[in-house]
């Protein structure tokens, strides 16, 4: 009888979740077999689960879910070179086929399993002293933040920038705008908690959205509003609060995914001072590569990322603690 294991499979057709022993992979030429040690829980995953986002590429009516992936080398494909078994590794949340990128954990079985199957080159090395509850995360919870700060909008030290949302991306995109020398970085969310945890990972002013943030961040700013406004809450009240706050050629960047229209209700203002909107979406391998390098010289910590740790058994029940928030968590992460 063939080995198996238990994996977090999600039924595309029905939205039902169930953990289930399925048949544990083998490697074929060019992959890995990776002994899964955490793996994160992202809204995308809740999203998945209640059905406002499907798959594009899935070959088959169910997938192993979980994008964020973080584990042991376990067995090595016919080919693969330059790594060995037991060597700490971190996935690429996703990987290019035939010209489109493919979402692991939507796409093709991810990481909620006691294994997952890798392409080598989809393998990034864990720094020694990083625990891998941490590393999983940097794929998505952390790149896609950074990604949308130096790609997407081009952040440069001293413009002052807005986040709203403090969540699993938010609280990240406030640490690594910090990072990157924005000033002054005014944060927005309706959480108390959420607030002071902006205030705690760099931002000068942690607003309610229910103040009148357009007139604070022209007080902040001397008048002037902000460079760069980034919407990380995906909510169509929140897009237009943002844009006036922006500043002459200041951009929104909208990170946040939603299906809801984004209204601007003064357009003439808006095209008068060449204001924008930008679009993001994820992240690029080097993006992962230059957060493990940050990482492993002590210029990003992640300590304080971790809101909880859950056995694979409980997944369903991390998707239900995110799904309403409880705790407020940054990242709930399972370990198999």
């Amino acid at each position: 009888m063939p080995e198996t294991m238990l994996a977090g499979r999600l039924d595309v057709r029905t939205r039902a979740f169930a953990v289930e022993e399925v048949p544990k992979p083998a490697p074929g030429p060019g992959e890995v077999l990776v002994r899964v040690a955490a793996a994160g829980i992202c809204l995308s995953d809740v999203h998945l689960i209640e059905g406002q986002l499907s798959p594009l590429f899935l070959a088959g009516g169910a997938v192993t879910l979980g994008h964020e992936v973080a584990g042991t080398v376990a067995e090595l494909g016919d080919g693969v070179t330059g790594w060995t078994e037991g060597q700490p590794v971190l996935l690429q949340a996703g990987e290019e086929k035939d010209g489109w990128v493919h979402t692991r954990g939507v796409d093709y079985d991810g990481g909620w399993a006691e294994y997952a199957l890798a392409t080598v080159g989809t393998l990034v090395p864990v720094p020694d002293g990083m625990p891998l509850e941490q590393a999983c995360i940097v794929p998505d919870a952390v790149s896609t933040p950074w990604a949308s700060i130096v790609r997407t909008a081009g952040v440069r030290a001293g413009q002052p920038v807005g986040v709203w949302g403090i969540g699993g991306l938010g609280a990240h995109a406030v640490q690594l705008l910090r990072l990157a020398g924005a000033a002054p970085i005014v944060a927005v969310d309706p959480v108390p908690a959420a607030r002071e945890r902006a205030l705690a990972f760099g931002a000068d002013l942690a607003l309610d959205p229910a103040d009148d943030v357009a007139a604070r961040v022209r007080e902040l700013t001397g008048g002037a509003g902000l460079a760069y406004a980034f919407d990380f809450a995906g909510v169509a009240p929140v897009r237009e609060q943002a844009v006036r706050t922006l500043e002459r050629d200041g951009a929104l960047v909208l990170v946040g995914l939603t299906d809801q229209p984004l209204a601007i209700r003064n357009g003439t203002q808006f095209s008068y001072f060449g204001q924008r909107v930008l679009g993001h979406y994820g992240s690029e391998p080097g993006h992962v590569q230059e957060l493990v390098s940050l990482v492993r010289h002590g210029r990003l910590d992640l300590s304080r990322s971790i809101s909880g740790t859950l056995p694979l058994t409980e997944a369903a029940r991390g998707v239900e603690m995110l799904a309403r928030k409880e705790g407020d968590p940054i990242r709930l992460v399972i370990t198999p």
